[in-house]
Protein backbone atom coordinates (compact mmCIF):
# COMPACT_ATOMS: atom_id res chain seq x y z
CA UNK A 1 0.00 0.00 0.00
CA UNK A 2 1.69 3.44 -1.05
CA UNK A 3 -0.50 6.87 0.17
CA UNK A 4 0.53 10.05 -0.80
CA UNK A 5 -0.39 14.10 -0.85
CA UNK A 6 -0.84 14.98 -4.58
CA UNK A 7 0.20 19.00 -3.57
CA UNK A 8 3.76 16.89 -2.24
CA UNK A 9 4.68 15.19 -5.82
CA UNK A 10 6.73 17.69 -7.33
CA UNK A 11 5.41 19.18 -10.92
CA UNK A 12 7.45 18.27 -13.65
CA UNK A 13 7.87 19.48 -17.34
CA UNK A 14 6.10 17.78 -20.18
CA UNK A 15 8.10 15.98 -22.51
CA UNK A 16 6.26 17.60 -25.12
CA UNK A 17 6.94 20.83 -24.15
CA UNK A 18 3.36 21.65 -23.06
CA UNK A 19 3.31 24.60 -20.32
CA UNK A 20 1.24 22.94 -18.13
CA UNK A 21 1.38 22.16 -14.23
CA UNK A 22 1.60 17.97 -14.81
CA UNK A 23 2.21 15.58 -11.14
CA UNK A 24 3.23 12.11 -11.70
CA UNK A 25 1.17 10.33 -9.69
CA UNK A 26 2.15 6.73 -10.56
CA UNK A 27 5.54 7.41 -10.33
CA UNK A 28 5.14 8.62 -6.62
CA UNK A 29 2.92 5.85 -5.83
CA UNK A 30 4.96 3.33 -7.65
CA UNK A 31 2.61 1.48 -9.89
CA UNK A 32 3.40 -1.10 -12.55
CA UNK A 33 0.35 -1.22 -14.66
CA UNK A 34 -1.09 1.94 -14.70
CA UNK A 35 -0.43 5.49 -15.34
CA UNK A 36 -1.75 8.37 -12.93
CA UNK A 37 -1.28 11.91 -13.97
CA UNK A 38 -2.59 15.02 -12.51
CA UNK A 39 -2.73 18.13 -14.52
CA UNK A 40 -3.70 21.85 -13.08
CA UNK A 41 -4.53 23.51 -16.51
CA UNK A 42 -4.68 27.30 -17.13
CA UNK A 43 -7.46 28.94 -19.67
CA UNK A 44 -5.80 27.95 -23.04
CA UNK A 45 -3.37 24.99 -21.41
CA UNK A 46 -3.57 21.98 -22.71
CA UNK A 47 -3.09 17.87 -21.92
CA UNK A 48 -0.51 16.76 -24.59
CA UNK A 49 1.30 17.85 -27.44
CA UNK A 50 -1.75 18.13 -29.86
CA UNK A 51 -4.23 15.25 -31.39
CA UNK A 52 -2.65 12.08 -31.00
CA UNK A 53 -3.76 8.48 -30.46
CA UNK A 54 -1.67 5.54 -28.34
CA UNK A 55 -2.44 2.17 -30.23
CA UNK A 56 -1.40 0.05 -27.17
CA UNK A 57 -2.92 2.04 -24.40
CA UNK A 58 -6.66 3.50 -23.34
CA UNK A 59 -6.51 6.60 -21.32
CA UNK A 60 -9.39 8.14 -18.91
CA UNK A 61 -9.61 11.30 -18.32
CA UNK A 62 -11.62 12.69 -15.07
CA UNK A 63 -12.53 16.50 -14.60
CA UNK A 64 -12.38 17.36 -10.82
CA UNK A 65 -12.40 20.96 -11.29
CA UNK A 66 -13.75 22.93 -14.40
CA UNK A 67 -14.44 22.24 -17.89
CA UNK A 68 -12.04 20.88 -20.40
CA UNK A 69 -12.82 20.38 -24.57
CA UNK A 70 -11.55 17.13 -25.83
CA UNK A 71 -11.45 17.20 -29.90
CA UNK A 72 -11.94 13.48 -31.30
CA UNK A 73 -10.14 14.18 -34.30
CA UNK A 74 -10.15 14.14 -37.83
CA UNK A 75 -12.21 11.17 -38.31
CA UNK A 76 -15.17 12.68 -36.14
CA UNK A 77 -14.32 16.24 -36.18
CA UNK A 78 -16.41 16.86 -33.43
CA UNK A 79 -15.44 17.91 -29.59
CA UNK A 80 -16.65 16.49 -26.30
CA UNK A 81 -16.82 19.18 -23.12
CA UNK A 82 -16.41 16.94 -20.04
CA UNK A 83 -17.03 19.02 -16.81
CA UNK A 84 -16.31 18.50 -13.28
CA UNK A 85 -17.63 14.90 -11.78
CA UNK A 86 -17.67 13.53 -15.45
CA UNK A 87 -14.94 10.90 -17.23
CA UNK A 88 -14.42 10.36 -20.97
CA UNK A 89 -12.35 6.97 -22.53
CA UNK A 90 -10.40 6.95 -25.09
CA UNK A 91 -9.81 3.26 -26.85
CA UNK A 92 -6.39 2.48 -28.29
CA UNK A 93 -6.13 3.91 -31.80
CA UNK A 94 -9.01 6.74 -31.21
CA UNK A 95 -7.33 10.50 -31.53
CA UNK A 96 -7.98 13.01 -29.28
CA UNK A 97 -6.84 16.40 -28.04
CA UNK A 98 -8.10 18.01 -24.77
CA UNK A 99 -7.28 21.18 -23.69
CA UNK A 100 -8.47 23.91 -21.44
CA UNK A 101 -11.00 26.28 -23.56
CA UNK A 102 -12.75 28.15 -20.73
CA UNK A 103 -11.85 30.97 -18.33
CA UNK A 104 -11.33 29.01 -15.27
CA UNK A 105 -8.84 26.73 -14.39
CA UNK A 106 -9.42 22.76 -14.86
CA UNK A 107 -7.90 20.33 -12.98
CA UNK A 108 -7.56 16.51 -13.79
CA UNK A 109 -6.66 13.17 -13.92
CA UNK A 110 -5.17 11.08 -17.02
CA UNK A 111 -5.63 7.38 -15.89
CA UNK A 112 -3.99 5.25 -18.83
CA UNK A 113 -3.10 1.60 -18.73
CA UNK A 114 -1.58 -0.48 -19.25
CA UNK A 115 0.53 2.10 -18.02
CA UNK A 116 4.49 4.18 -19.10
CA UNK A 117 5.92 1.64 -20.57
CA UNK A 118 4.36 1.78 -24.11
CA UNK A 119 6.29 1.44 -27.46
CA UNK A 120 6.98 4.61 -28.46
CA UNK A 121 6.53 3.92 -31.95
CA UNK A 122 2.94 2.87 -30.97
CA UNK A 123 1.83 6.73 -30.97
CA UNK A 124 1.22 8.24 -33.59
CA UNK A 125 0.14 12.52 -33.83
CA UNK A 126 -1.90 14.99 -36.80
CA UNK A 127 0.32 17.56 -36.81
CA UNK A 128 1.11 20.13 -39.85
CA UNK A 129 3.72 19.11 -42.42
CA UNK A 130 5.67 22.07 -43.87
CA UNK A 131 6.72 19.66 -46.63
CA UNK A 132 3.52 18.14 -47.01
CA UNK A 133 1.60 21.54 -46.58
CA UNK A 134 -1.02 20.30 -44.73
CA UNK A 135 -1.77 17.93 -41.58
CA UNK A 136 -0.36 14.54 -41.72
CA UNK A 137 -0.12 11.50 -39.72
CA UNK A 138 3.25 11.78 -37.59
CA UNK A 139 5.06 9.08 -35.81
CA UNK A 140 6.86 9.91 -32.73
CA UNK A 141 10.27 8.86 -31.49
CA UNK A 142 11.98 10.04 -27.89
CA UNK A 143 15.24 10.90 -28.21
CA UNK A 144 17.52 11.83 -25.71
CA UNK A 145 17.22 15.43 -26.04
CA UNK A 146 13.49 16.08 -27.35
CA UNK A 147 10.48 14.28 -28.81
CA UNK A 148 10.67 13.84 -32.74
CA UNK A 149 7.31 13.71 -34.85
CA UNK A 150 8.14 12.79 -38.16
CA UNK A 151 5.59 12.80 -41.39
CA UNK A 152 4.28 9.49 -41.95
CA UNK A 153 4.04 10.59 -45.48
CA UNK A 154 7.13 12.33 -46.52
CA UNK A 155 9.37 11.67 -43.60
CA UNK A 156 9.82 15.43 -42.80
CA UNK A 157 11.01 15.67 -38.45
CA UNK A 158 10.28 18.43 -36.45
CA UNK A 159 11.92 18.09 -32.94
CA UNK A 160 9.78 19.33 -30.17
CA UNK A 161 11.30 21.15 -26.70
Amino acid sequence: MEKITVDEVAAEPHPMGVNTERRLLSDALGTEDVTVVHYALEPGEQFSGGTHAHHDQEEVFVILEGAATFHLGPSRGESVTVEAGEAIRFAPGEFQFGRNEGEEPVVGLAIAAPGTRHDWGEIESLAPCEECGTITHHGVRPPEDGFVVYCLECGTERRLA
